[in-house]
Order: structure tokens, then sequence, then C-alpha cells
């Protein structure tokens, strides 16, 4: 039976669900699971809680932990990573520095976020592929942390580990869309194609009807002055100009706020597009409560449920898929070797995959429509940059990535650029980094 690895497992949300999602798999008996993260509190918190979830359950599944990165990987089959490299603190001492400029970075995705995310991640998840490399070299690793594009075009260009990324963005989709159109959701079929947070539902289909011109007939109503709540499916006014302006849906949701030049440049447009306050201390709060609620249900002796989770489970179906040989298909992030032909070779592109005993197999998407492409060529010259940068040490190279960025060169000048990243730098290289010319 398969050895499943978690790295990061501190984390509440991912840690909670995956191990959760890993004992609805039949085939998955057996296995043994094995935790692991770099803060002890926690690790040891979650791994309570997966021996408890077990005995409950009786559950025939090994638990491990370890805050030994090689000893937890070592014969792993599959290597799932939910990692935050330099905890939340970092991140919001970044969007300090940003927002006194204007700036948001809520999304550790994209623009500024992305790339300063991507100079902390990057290096560990490198460093986590060549533990692999000699330890487990043929293990499968399943990737959910931010930057997404940024995090696998290293893994794919600098190791030799077989990896997919893994977004929850385009999952779900059907029920989003029967809804709007007011047909049942199991019968809607949809495929997607681009960047992570910038990919494009680029068929929607009922029975076979393609529900587009019923979509754009039902959107073409919705007046961007109206209240999120008033439209078809509850589309945001990002959502509905975006379909507008470029003829199709994305899974980008608020995520295109931070990689498009469009939403969040003045005041105005943040009233307009009712983006809303966003100066507040990130998340850090929620953590803690979240946690102490796992402790004290730890210590209250309740009764914890099983239940799929539509963030989690997608790696654990993968994992089912490639151990049964049951063909399942996802959306995931992988290298474009022609897949989508009016995007760059070799950047990460999100589009759907058959798995089964072979592994993950990628399906070709053709080209976009072109104001798509175009629109994410923008997102992946910065993307290329950023990682070339990140992986060099090359302080250049990053400045580069962020004045290539649009939203950020849509509001500040190239001195101003400069001297916010400067500002950042100062912050990672005296908490995380070291080396960079």
């Amino acid at each position: 039976m398969p050895k499943i690895v978690l790295i990061g497992v501190g984390s509440y949300v991912f840690g909670r669900d995956i191990i959760s999602d890993i004992m609805l798999y039949p085939a998955l008996k057996g296995s043994t699971l094995s935790l692991m993260d770099i803060d002890k509190e926690r690790l040891d918190l979650f791994t309570a809680y997966a021996k408890k979830l077990v005995q409950q359950q009786k559950a025939d599944l090994k638990i491990e932990s370890s805050l030994d990165r090689r000893v937890a990987l070592e014969g792993a089959d599959y290597v799932i990573i939910s990692i935050r490299s330099g905890g939340w603190p970092v991140h919001n001492k970044d969007r300090e520095i940003t927002m006194k400029r204007g700036l948001e970075i809520q999304s550790d995705a994209m623009g500024v976020g992305g790339v300063f995310s991507g100079l902390r991640h990057i290096p560990d998840v490198l460093d986590i592929c060549h533990d692999m490399e000699e330890v487990c070299p043929d293990a499968w690793l399943l990737n959910y942390s931010n930057p997404m594009a940024m995090i696998c075009w290293a893994i794919n260009d600098y190791s030799k580990i077989k990896n997919v990324g893994l977004c929850p963005n385009p999952t779900g989709q059907s029920e989003r869309f029967g809804t709007m159109a007011g047909v049942p959701a199991k019968d809607v079929w949809y495929t997607v194609g681009g960047l992570n947070h910038q990919s494009w539902l680029l068929e929607i289909k009922y029975k076979g009807e393609d529900l587009y011109p019923r979509l754009r007939e039902m959107v073409d109503k919705i007046k961007i002055s109206d209240e999120h709540e008033s439209s078809p499916g509850k589309e945001s006014a990002v959502e509905v100009e975006m379909f507008k302006t470029f003829g199709y849906f994305s899974t980008g949701f608020g995520h295109l706020t931070i990689s498009l030049p469009y939403f969040r440049r003045k005041p105005e447009l943040l009233e307009k597009y009712k983006l809303g306050d966003q100066s507040r201390e990130y998340v850090i709060p929620l953590i803690e409560k979240q946690a102490e609620d796992l402790r004290n249900d730890l210590k209250s002796g309740k009764i914890f449920d099983l239940g799929e989770h539509r963030y989690t489970v997608i790696a654990v179906s993968a994992i089912n898929a490639m151990e049964t040989g049951n063909q399942i298909r996802i959306f995931g992030n992988v290298k474009n070797t022609g897949l989508i032909p009016n995007l760059p070779e070799g950047c990460v592109v999100e589009v759907p995959c058959m798995v089964d005993k072979g592994g993950v197999h990628p399906t070709y998407v053709g080209n976009l429509p072109e104001q798509c492409a175009a629109l994410n060529r923008l997102n992946v010259n910065v993307q290329e940059l950023a990682v070339r940068g990140i992986v060099e040490k090359n302080k250049q190279k990053v400045l580069q990535s962020l004045l290539l960025d649009p939203l950020t060169f849509s509001m500040l000048s190239i001195d101003e650029i400069k001297e916010m990243v400067d500002e950042l730098f100062k912050v990672e290289i005296k908490q995380f980094i070291k080396g960079y010319k």
C-alpha cells in the first residue's frame, strides 16, 4: 500500500481535511500517512487529530509524523505540499509596504504578493524536490502552495520530480453554471484552459448544448452597478465586467483584480467593483482561533465526521486513480508542451488532465481565444522573470518581473517600483533569504 506524505500538515484547513478525505477511499486502506511540519506544536496537534480520527473511524491507516523532512519522505509514493514559507506575519509586512503606495497584495499567487511569496517558497520547494530525488525519486509531487504557476515552473525546470499543481478554483463549476442557466448541475460539462487563477471556461455545455449563448444573454442584462447578490449565480461585478469585455468566464475570481490593471488603480474603481476595505491584518487571528478550537475538540472527545472537501479531495482522488487505475479527469497545472500553442512553450498552464495508473496525463487544449491568450501572456512574462530571478538569486530580474506586472506598472513609476522592491527585499533578506546580487 502507498505511503503518502503531507508536508505542511500544520495548515488548519489543509491538514484537517486531507486526513479526513484519505479515509473515504477504500483502495487507500492500509496506507501509511506521514505528517511533516516545521512547527512542532502544530505537527503534534494534527498528529493527535489524525490518530483520533483513525481510532473513531476504525480506519486501516498508519499515522507517522516527523519534524525531519528526509525521514518523512523516505519511501514515499506521493508527496502533497501545502506550505507557507515565512508564515503569515511576513505576508502582512509585505502588504503594509505595498498598501502605503496604494497597491494591495492580498493575493500570494499573482503580482507583487505572488513574486515575493515565490521568493520565499521556491527555494524551500526545490529543497523538498532535491530530497525527493535522493530518497523517493519515483514519487509524485502534488502541490497546493502558491504562487502555483511559479512554483511548478521552478520544479519543472530545476528538478527531476514528477509533479502537478492542484488548485480548487476550476472545480465545482457545474453547480455555478447550472444555477445561472437554471439547469441541473449534474448535466453541466465544462472545460478550462489558461493560467492558474486566470484560466478560461472555454466550453460550458448542458447535455451537449452550448450554454454560452444563454449565459451571454443573461449577463448582458446585468449592470455593473447592480449589487453582487442580484446577478444570476451571484457573479461578482469583476466577473461580470470581464465576461462582458472579453467574452469568457474565468476561474480567477478575485485574483483577476490582482493580475490585471483594471480594478484597483483608484478609490472609485474599488467602489465600483465592490472590492471593499482590505486594510485589516490578514488571517492570523482566524488561524489561531481554528487551532484553539481543534485543541478543545480533541480534549472534549468530540466525534469527528468524515466528509469530502472540495479543496483537498482533488489530490486524494488523483492518488486513488493512480492506485486503482479508475481514470478520472482533473484540472492540473503542468508544463506547456504544446498543450496551448498560443501560450509560450515551457510555461505552466492549467488544463484538463486524465489520471490513471500511468500518472497524470495533460490533454491538448488548442489555441485560446486570442484576447484570453493575450491577457495570460502578460502574466507569463512576470512569472518567467520572477522564477529565473529567484533561482539565480538575481534581484535585478525580480525587479524586472514587477516592472512588467500589469497592476504594478499601471499604478507606480519605475522609481517607485524600485523603491518598493528595495524595501521588500530588506524585509526578506533580514529574515529569510541570503545571497542575492
